[in-house]
């Protein structure tokens, strides 16, 4: 199992290294550093981080081992930092091009690593494993947070998911030191203009027996009052 954070130095280079390693040991299987949003239906060059790893995904599939890449969605912590989508500072919830019922993807670090543990141990387990704790709307978690606080957030559409796009490649041309960082400004952006342009559909939550998922509303209140 693999699982590393960084740029090209790391989720190619250095994987690259590791993958080799494991064939040369004669490891059957590799679970490589995926954990996020499917990236496979969006285009390339709309997020950086998604890109890198399609290029190991490229690589990994040429090699003879069995690979099986974990696609979890957003991990649920997101939802803590007052990111557009969830602020609770300003008591907001956002959202892009229209998309106020668009269902979001997200895994809590718990669930993801009990389901990578049974992947690790499943022969049989196919490429790639789409899953996620919960996939709720901008509207449900209005919903959701009405039901724990009693209040009603602002609920407000940020952009369009064009104007968006144009906003982020301008970000990104305009802060060239943003390449070398795994976080910068416009990658944050990228990853919350994949979260509205794509979605797990295909579900393997069911694959293991003894998962308890966790629940949006669950989730919300153990850091929401």
């Amino acid at each position: 199992v693999s699982v590393l954070a960084g740029l090209g130095d790391v989720i190619i280079d250095l994987q690259k290294k590791i993958l080799d390693g494991a064939i040369k040991a004669g490891v059957p299987r590799f679970i490589p550093s995926d954990f996020c949003t499917d990236y496979n239906d969006l285009k390339e060059g709309e997020n950086r981080n998604f890109d890198l790893r399609r290029t190991f995904k490229k690589y990994i599939d040429q090699s003879p081992i069995k690979a099986s890449s974990i696609f979890n969605g957003c991990f649920a912590d997101i939802l803590k930092y007052n990111t557009p989508i969830l602020n609770l500072k300003d008591k907001s919830i956002g959202y892009w091009g229209e998309k106020a019922d668009w269902k979001l993807d997200f895994t809590t670090m718990d669930n993801t690593a009990s389901f990578t543990a049974e992947v690790a141990l499943d022969d049989s387990a196919p490429r790639d494993l789409q899953i996620a704790s919960f996939q709720v709307s901008p509207n449900m978690i209005f919903e959701d947070v009405k039901q724990i606080t009693g209040q009603e957030f602002q609920i407000h559409l940020l952009a369009t998911l064009e104007n968006f796009a144009e906003y982020i490649k301008k970000q990104r041309a305009e802060n060239p030191a943003g390449e070398n960082e795994l976080y910068a400004k416009f990658q944050q952006g990228q990853y919350m203009y994949s979260m509205f342009t794509t979605q797990h559909n295909n579900l393997a939550n069911n694959r293991y027996k003894g998962i308890s998922w966790t629940t949006s509303v669950d989730y919300l209140r153990t850091f929401i009052r």
